[in-house]
């Protein structure tokens, strides 16, 4: 259920800042620009909190606030009021009628959210409510760790990556950082001094901004108290030292609700290339085995019944890689799509080799596998002609 902020506010500049702030969480903002409108909407909206101008023609913010406190249906719903700087003593004088807060204006953004942050769950949109953002979406990744080594090896790992990782020495710069820039995800070396991280860690989680954003612990393999203590208080991911750089790039990825589709899967004049990574590790073949039917059946169902299984860039072949080809080609078969295999040399002096796959038929191209299909009219689901 999206939450409701009503902005009563005679000054329409007031209300598009009030909106302007809130545009990236989950959150319907409704308008009202005087006393009588407020409570009009108010009961028949039912908002979740109420940002209340003192000063405004009609009727004011105090006597609405009084009527709305006076309505059993309505007392219940927290106010926030603005008030300009001369008038911050009637708002604490009209405090006892019933105010969760109040704002001098004028106010900035950041402390807006703040206050409403504290009376409502503000969750920023995205989080899981919208489609995932692609693996080859920008995100900035915050690396907190006093070990430059390890910051440049987190660096160079993920550097093919559209993701900006900034690396910080200490908790301060870190907190520095995140009130300048949102992190998309925050990782946390846990062996920082006085227990620095678990700190920094309930900052960053009391914040209204950051307050859902992944946060992963960094620790060596054999720390086991440390990890324990980590998951305990919710980190979302632990990364253990020596770091697995894939390993880390795949638990981003899943942190973030990244749609990693796109590095195997694509359509091009009307065929789906589904393509294998160089070295495809064992956490991509699950990405593939995962996305497998899903992005076939979406083809099929827009009208592309051709398929090529692209291996070209592949460097080894072994009995998991012959597993996923075989249940690729299954898949293929029984939406009826007619598919082939494109190889390098290497692979395919390799798939001689295996009795399972020896007899597999190669192009040296996905052009020449796309060509050789839209020959084919028969309709049929086939492998195509070997041309080594």
């Amino acid at each position: 259920m999206r939450y409701k902020i009503l902005t009563v506010d005679d000054s329409k500049t007031v209300r598009i800042i009030v909106k302007k702030a809130f545009k990236t969480f989950d959150c319907d903002i409704i308008e009202a620009s005087n006393g009588v409108e407020g409570l009009a909407i108010a009961a028949k909206e039912m908002p979740d909190v109420i940002l209340l101008d003192v000063t405004m023609p009609v009727m004011d913010g105090v006597e609405m606030l009084t009527k709305l406190k006076s309505d059993p249906a309505l007392k219940g719903i927290p106010v926030i009021m603005l008030t300009a700087e001369g008038g911050r003593d009637n708002v604490l004088k009209i405090a006892k009628i019933g105010v969760r807060d109040y704002m001098v204006k004028p106010f900035k953004e950041d402390l807006l959210i703040e206050k409403i942050g504290r009376v409502i769950d503000l969750k920023p949109i995205g989080d899981g409510i919208q489609k995932a953002k692609s693996i080859f979406d920008p995100a900035t990744i915050l690396v907190v760790e006093d070990k430059p080594i390890i910051v440049q090896q987190i660096q160079d790992g993920i550097k093919h990556t559209p993701w900006k990782t900034t690396g910080v020495n200490t908790t301060g710069e870190a907190i520095d950082f995140c009130s300048r820039t949102t992190p998309d995800l925050v990782i946390i070396s846990l062996s920082l001094p006085e227990e620095a991280a678990f700190m920094l860690f309930r900052l960053i989680r009391n914040n209204v901004k950051t307050k859902y954003t992944p946060i992963f612990g960094l620790v060596v393999k054999t720390d086991t108290l440390v990890v324990q203590q980590a998951q305990q208080v919710g980190f979302t991911s632990i990364v253990t030292k020596p770091i697995e750089v894939q390993d880390l790039e795949a638990k981003i990825a899943k942190a973030m609700n990244l749609d990693t589709s796109q590095r195997y899967f694509s359509i091009e004049d009307n065929v789906l290339l589904m393509r294998l990574p160089e070295n495809t590790t064992a956490v991509m073949l699950n990405e593939i085995m995962n996305y497998l039917k899903p992005k076939t059946s979406e083809a099929v169902d827009t009208g592309i019944f051709r398929a090529v299984i692209d291996m070209h860039e592949l460097k080894r072949f072994d009995m998991t890689l012959i597993k996923l080809i075989f249940g690729t080609m299954q898949t293929f078969r029984e939406l009826a799509m007619q598919f082939a295999l494109v190889g390098n040399p290497q692979i395919v002096a390799e798939c001689k080799g295996f009795e399972d796959t020896k007899l597999w038929q190669f192009f040296d191209s996905t052009a020449e596998a796309k060509a050789h299909m839209s020959k084919n009219t028969s309709g049929q689901p086939a492998l195509a002609e070997t041309t080594n």
